[in-house]
């Protein structure tokens, strides 16, 4: 009788464990092809000055920048510095600027002291709620502004 107890019992603990599940299933993000460009109006290749970058990078918190996109003036990045940070002995500089003319944009721009003595500038500009951004490359000895797809460089 104990025995029958006993394999009632592992057989109930038996078919718990094969019913229970210890990992919740996670859905994953599809990609919004379809969310707006926000820089629709302006070229794929925008060559930018390194003593922009310089003085962008060099800028207080708080003060308004403008960094020009190309030959327009309806193609300038105007907005506000919302944080900056300098690490290492001020070899490592990092702004991020907060656009008041692209909705949602941000700039995010760092600069690092090299080894042999160069500076090299990094930076995009990204809204999460639009489908195109700007990243920031040397080629050539010219840093330029590349524009790519959202999800080229963002995974949900």
């Amino acid at each position: 009788m104990k025995y029958q107890h006993l394999l009632g019992i592992c057989l109930s603990l038996i078919l718990f464990c094969a019913t229970t599940s210890a990992q919740d299933h996670v859905r994953v993000n599809e990609p919004d092809k379809n969310k707006p460009l926000l820089f629709s109006n302006l070229p794929d290749q925008i060559p930018v000055h390194v003593l922009d970058l310089q003085s962008l990078v060099n800028t207080d918190n708080g003060r308004e920048v403008t960094l020009s996109l190309g030959k327009s003036t309806s193609g300038a990045f105007a907005g506000k510095v919302v944080s900056k940070a300098n690490k290492y002995n001020n070899n490592i500089k990092s702004v991020v600027i907060r656009s008041s003319n692209f909705n949602g944009a941000t700039l995010t721009l760092s600069s690092s002291i090299q080894p042999n003595g160069t500076v090299k500038f990094t930076g995009r500009i990204l809204s999460l709620q639009h489908g195109d951004l700007y990243e920031l490359k040397n080629q050539d000895n010219q840093y330029i502004l590349i524009k790519k797809n959202f999800y080229d460089l963002i995974n949900e």
